[in-house]
């Protein structure tokens, strides 16, 4: 008898196939937002509808500004996040209570971004739109850890004086 793949492997596994259409050079980002069992939403990380992608440019207008800068400088970035891109392109009442399945990889390397999660302008979006969880692909493609939303709302890390990503 064949092995199934588990739900949370299948929604992550799908994640990152939306990553692969992701536009930006330094991090492929791909995420699906899920309820009751049926995918609501998917995004996935590139320049807004309309405006030249990194990828047609051919350098990453973040990293050419700010070369050091691993976390910060979103202003310069060109993309809008996966999990934006998810957020606007469904109805909230679709999205409470949800699950967001979240994949990040780095292109040059095809490794997943261990110990990435979402950025805190994301973070805000994912409170608002009423999702109860974000499940982030781990190192391997059976690997994957489980926020709690509710956690982000509880331990605010900007009122703690520190930055999570």
């Amino acid at each position: 008898m064949e092995n199934r793949i588990d739900k949370i492997n299948y929604y992550l596994n799908i994640a990152k196939a939306v990553a692969d259409r992701s536009t930006c050079l330094r991090k492929k980002a791909g995420c699906v937002i899920v309820n009751h069992d049926e995918i609501v939403s998917t995004g996935y990380s590139g320049a807004p509808r309309g405006r030249v992608n990194c990828i047609d440019l051919g350098y990453c207008t973040k990293k050419k500004m700010f070369p050091d800068v691993r976390h910060g400088g979103y202003d310069a970035c060109r993309s809008v996040h996966a999990e934006q891109n998810a957020i606007i392109s469904a109805s909230r009442k679709d999205m409470i209570g949800g699950t967001l399945y979240l994949v990040l990889y780095r292109p040059e390397t095809g490794e997943y971004d261990t110990g990435a999660n979402s950025c805190q302008m994301c973070r805000r979006l994912i409170i608002n739109a009423g999702i109860e969880t974000v499940i982030v692909r781990g190192k391997t493609d059976d690997e994957y850890i489980k926020v709690d939303v509710k956690d982000w709302i509880e331990n605010d890390d900007l009122l703690q004086g520190k930055l999570t990503y």
